[in-house]
């Protein structure tokens, strides 16, 4: 055996780092707080402008509403177009109990939160048995319908029950702001950890595979029905978990702030971003959001934009930006240790290297 070989099977046989589990969330969380502790010194100290504060806020809003769409299209490979509806039903299942409450706003805002993911998930339930049933543009048009129905219900619907409850057209007025750069980023860690964990579990496992091949699913002793309407409803719940988010940022709701084109604006940003990549559906999140309202003079051309984002996406990336790429700090980290990341470099510099003597 040669010295080369030795050393080959010294490689293969030395033990490489693995990071447990529970250090990679220990890490992750940390990171997190970090963020969430350095912007909320630097917003609260005047530091950065005021603008940059409710800017935050939305983002963090618009983060929720692409990575729950994510698990509707993503994971499960169903194209819903009434995001938006669930959304609806969330902010004014909040703004009504936090209007009509007498609890301290302290207390009622997480109330009003889990109050309006309970209704917005009830509203996916009913909305996904029958749905779902449907593929492709199908879904995609009746999940449309329904979302168009939810908010003329939330227009109308005071005239059917003879009493003010969501006040019509003229809007829900008097909400209380509650929501700030602190809570709705808190509200994004909390929304991504749920659903990294539910996919990384059995459930997740068979939602997938549903995405991968609905028929080979069922043969293997699957209930598609269920975890369609699971993992759909778990979607619309984290909608509404934003438009609850999205009440107590404006203090003022009115159905047409919910209508088609949001529905599109929350697609673009997940099928932008990655299908199947969380991390893709915030960075276009981030993206999509933060640049129209650092461009404000350029405001009327938003929806311009995004069609031909979508269509050069569409042509020159199909996958997304980030494809079906997830971040993961176990993996860098291990990576890091065991030196993969410098081999692969240097594997990558070598092919470019031999491919250019090639070409001369």
């Amino acid at each position: 055996m040669s010295f080369m070989d030795n050393r080959a099977n010294n490689k293969a046989n030395k033990k490489r780092f693995e990071l447990p589990v529970w250090a990679a969330y220990i890490i992750n969380l940390g990171l997190f707080i970090a963020f969430i502790s350095l912007f909320g010194v630097l917003l609260s100290s005047g530091a950065l402008p005021g603008f940059i504060t409710k800017v935050a806020m939305l983002i963090g809003i618009q983060v929720i509403l692409a990575v729950s769409l994510n698990v509707s299209t993503g994971y499960l490979g169903q194209l819903p177009l009434g995001h938006a509806g669930f959304m609806a039903v969330g902010a004014y299942a909040s703004a009504i109990f936090m209007t009509h409450t007498s609890i301290p706003a302290g207390i009622a805002f997480p109330i009003g939160i889990v109050i309006a993911a309970a209704v917005a998930g009830l509203f996916g339930v009913l909305i996904g048995i029958p749905a779902l049933r449907l593929k492709g543009d199908y879904l995609a048009i009746i999940t449309l319908g329904f979302g168009e129905i939810i908010r003329v219900v939330l227009l109308n619907i005071d005239s059917v029950l003879g009493f003010k409850l969501t006040n019509g057209a003229a809007g829900l007025q008097n909400i209380p702001k509650t929501t700030t750069f602190v809570n709705a980023w808190l509200m994004v860690g909390l929304t991504c950890f749920l659903i990294h964990t539910f996919i990384k579990s059995r459930h997740g496992r068979a939602v997938l595979s549903i995405r991968e091949n609905e028929i080979a699913a069922e043969a293997c002793g699957i209930n598609i029905t269920y975890y369609k309407t699971l993992a759909f409803s778990m979607s619309a719940a984290f909608a509404g978990a934003a438009g609850a988010l999205y009440a107590g940022y404006l203090g003022i709701l009115n159905p047409s702030s919910f209508g088609f084109m949001k529905s599109i604006e929350i697609l673009v940003m997940a099928v932008l971003g990655g299908m199947g990549s969380m991390v893709g559906s915030i960075a276009a999140a981030i993206a999509l959001t933060a640049a129209p309202e650092l461009l404000r003079a350029f405001d009327n051309y938003r929806m311009i934009a995004y069609s031909l984002l979508l269509i050069a996406t569409m042509i020159f990336k199909p996958s997304g930006l980030m494809g079906r790429y997830d971040f993961s700090m176990k993996r860098i980290i291990e990576n890091a240790i065991n030196g993969d990341i410098f081999r692969r470099i240097r594997k990558s510099r070598a092919f470019d290297k031999a491919e250019g003597e090639g070409e001369a």
